[in-house]
Protein backbone atom coordinates (compact mmCIF):
# COMPACT_ATOMS: atom_id res chain seq x y z
CA UNK A 1 0.00 0.00 0.00
CA UNK A 2 1.45 2.91 -0.77
CA UNK A 3 2.33 6.46 1.52
CA UNK A 4 1.52 9.76 0.26
CA UNK A 5 3.93 11.97 2.50
CA UNK A 6 2.55 14.85 1.05
CA UNK A 7 -1.01 14.46 2.38
CA UNK A 8 -2.36 17.65 4.78
CA UNK A 9 -5.22 16.04 5.72
CA UNK A 10 -8.08 18.48 6.51
CA UNK A 11 -5.86 20.58 7.28
CA UNK A 12 -5.51 21.31 3.83
CA UNK A 13 -9.62 22.23 3.53
CA UNK A 14 -9.08 24.50 5.31
CA UNK A 15 -6.17 26.82 4.19
CA UNK A 16 -7.40 26.10 0.51
CA UNK A 17 -10.81 26.90 0.85
CA UNK A 18 -12.34 29.28 -1.31
CA UNK A 19 -13.06 32.18 0.36
CA UNK A 20 -13.61 34.44 -2.77
CA UNK A 21 -16.40 32.05 -3.85
CA UNK A 22 -18.01 31.71 -0.25
CA UNK A 23 -17.93 35.89 -0.10
CA UNK A 24 -19.66 36.11 -3.71
CA UNK A 25 -22.25 33.57 -3.15
CA UNK A 26 -22.98 35.84 0.37
CA UNK A 27 -23.16 38.95 -2.04
CA UNK A 28 -25.25 37.34 -4.60
CA UNK A 29 -27.65 36.30 -1.93
CA UNK A 30 -27.91 39.90 -0.30
CA UNK A 31 -28.73 41.31 -3.65
CA UNK A 32 -30.95 39.14 -4.71
CA UNK A 33 -33.00 39.83 -0.94
CA UNK A 34 -32.56 43.57 -1.82
CA UNK A 35 -33.88 43.30 -5.21
CA UNK A 36 -36.76 41.23 -4.00
CA UNK A 37 -38.24 43.65 -1.50
CA UNK A 38 -37.45 46.52 -2.91
CA UNK A 39 -39.36 45.45 -6.07
CA UNK A 40 -42.00 43.90 -3.41
CA UNK A 41 -42.52 46.88 -1.33
CA UNK A 42 -44.51 48.81 -3.99
CA UNK A 43 -46.63 46.36 -5.27
CA UNK A 44 -47.46 43.70 -2.92
CA UNK A 45 -49.15 43.55 0.77
CA UNK A 46 -46.66 44.37 3.70
CA UNK A 47 -47.10 40.65 4.57
CA UNK A 48 -45.39 40.05 1.27
CA UNK A 49 -42.45 42.02 1.49
CA UNK A 50 -42.03 41.16 5.31
CA UNK A 51 -41.97 37.72 4.13
CA UNK A 52 -39.29 38.01 1.78
CA UNK A 53 -37.44 40.39 4.53
CA UNK A 54 -37.74 37.90 6.86
CA UNK A 55 -36.55 34.62 5.12
CA UNK A 56 -34.03 36.14 3.30
CA UNK A 57 -32.49 37.18 6.79
CA UNK A 58 -32.94 33.70 7.96
CA UNK A 59 -31.75 32.41 4.63
CA UNK A 60 -28.52 34.64 5.43
CA UNK A 61 -27.86 33.64 8.94
CA UNK A 62 -28.51 30.12 7.47
CA UNK A 63 -25.42 30.39 5.19
CA UNK A 64 -23.30 32.23 8.02
CA UNK A 65 -23.99 29.59 10.48
CA UNK A 66 -23.32 26.62 8.27
CA UNK A 67 -20.12 27.91 6.95
CA UNK A 68 -18.40 29.06 10.37
CA UNK A 69 -19.98 25.51 11.59
CA UNK A 70 -18.70 23.45 9.13
CA UNK A 71 -14.85 25.23 9.34
CA UNK A 72 -14.82 24.57 12.87
CA UNK A 73 -15.43 20.94 12.29
CA UNK A 74 -13.08 20.63 10.16
CA UNK A 75 -10.53 22.73 11.97
CA UNK A 76 -11.20 20.10 14.87
CA UNK A 77 -10.81 17.03 12.87
CA UNK A 78 -7.77 18.68 11.23
CA UNK A 79 -6.19 18.63 14.72
CA UNK A 80 -7.95 14.73 15.42
CA UNK A 81 -10.01 16.00 18.65
CA UNK A 82 -13.35 14.83 18.97
CA UNK A 83 -16.34 17.71 17.54
CA UNK A 84 -18.31 18.33 20.81
CA UNK A 85 -21.84 19.28 19.33
CA UNK A 86 -21.76 17.31 16.52
CA UNK A 87 -25.52 16.28 15.06
CA UNK A 88 -27.34 18.73 17.32
CA UNK A 89 -25.46 21.97 16.36
CA UNK A 90 -27.23 20.87 12.73
CA UNK A 91 -30.47 20.85 14.06
CA UNK A 92 -30.79 23.66 15.65
CA UNK A 93 -29.62 26.08 13.26
CA UNK A 94 -33.12 24.50 11.73
CA UNK A 95 -34.55 24.57 14.35
CA UNK A 96 -34.30 28.24 14.93
CA UNK A 97 -35.07 29.05 11.53
CA UNK A 98 -38.04 27.15 11.99
CA UNK A 99 -39.42 28.57 15.32
CA UNK A 100 -38.77 32.08 13.89
CA UNK A 101 -41.29 31.38 10.55
CA UNK A 102 -43.74 29.32 12.88
CA UNK A 103 -44.26 32.27 15.44
CA UNK A 104 -44.01 34.94 12.84
CA UNK A 105 -46.95 33.44 11.14
CA UNK A 106 -48.24 33.11 13.75
CA UNK A 107 -48.53 36.63 14.45
CA UNK A 108 -49.52 37.04 10.76
CA UNK A 109 -46.49 39.15 10.61
CA UNK A 110 -45.45 37.31 7.23
CA UNK A 111 -46.65 35.45 4.72
CA UNK A 112 -45.54 31.97 4.62
CA UNK A 113 -45.21 31.68 0.62
CA UNK A 114 -43.21 34.79 0.88
CA UNK A 115 -41.07 33.73 3.75
CA UNK A 116 -39.96 30.53 1.90
CA UNK A 117 -39.38 32.00 -1.68
CA UNK A 118 -37.02 34.55 0.58
CA UNK A 119 -35.27 31.17 2.21
CA UNK A 120 -34.42 30.49 -1.47
CA UNK A 121 -32.04 33.64 -1.86
CA UNK A 122 -29.01 30.65 -1.79
CA UNK A 123 -30.86 28.81 -5.04
CA UNK A 124 -31.06 32.56 -6.91
CA UNK A 125 -27.00 32.79 -5.51
CA UNK A 126 -26.06 29.60 -6.77
CA UNK A 127 -27.55 30.33 -9.83
CA UNK A 128 -25.67 33.74 -10.01
CA UNK A 129 -22.63 32.25 -9.88
CA UNK A 130 -23.11 28.99 -12.06
CA UNK A 131 -23.82 31.71 -15.25
CA UNK A 132 -20.82 33.70 -14.21
CA UNK A 133 -18.73 30.81 -14.10
CA UNK A 134 -19.98 29.45 -17.35
CA UNK A 135 -20.01 33.54 -18.95
CA UNK A 136 -15.57 33.37 -17.51
CA UNK A 137 -15.29 29.66 -19.44
CA UNK A 138 -17.03 31.08 -22.88
CA UNK A 139 -14.87 34.26 -22.77
CA UNK A 140 -11.32 32.38 -21.28
CA UNK A 141 -11.85 29.84 -24.17
CA UNK A 142 -8.81 28.75 -26.30
CA UNK A 143 -9.60 28.76 -29.78
CA UNK A 144 -8.61 25.90 -31.60
CA UNK A 145 -7.15 25.98 -35.07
Amino acid sequence: MKRNLDNTGAAALIETGNHALETRIFRSMAVAITLAVAASAPFAPWRVTAGLLLGGILSLLNHHWLSTSTTAAFKVVAHGAKPKLGLLQYVLRYLVIAVAVFVAYQLKLVSLGATIAGLCSFVVALFVEALREFYLLIVHREETS
